[in-house]
């Protein structure tokens, strides 16, 4: 595993939390939170993957 994924899951997490504080002092509550949803999805969807690529590769390992 690379530094990398980190990096892009702290950056993404600062970019939305800049998004949502814009959006919550305009007064676009219900914007601020689909926009906080969005990144939780974006960083879950990348999550899941390393998880994917993590069994496989424990299953190539372990496969006879």
């Amino acid at each position: 595993m690379s530094v990398d994924i980190l990096f892009r899951i702290a950056g993404i997490g600062i970019i939305v939390t800049v998004i949502a504080q814009v959006l919550t002092r305009a007064g676009r509550d219900d914007i601020a939170m689909l926009a906080t949803l969005s990144g939780l999805i974006v960083v879950l969807v990348m999550v899941v993957n390393m998880v994917s690529d993590f069994f496989s590769s424990v299953r190539s390992l372990l496969a006879f």
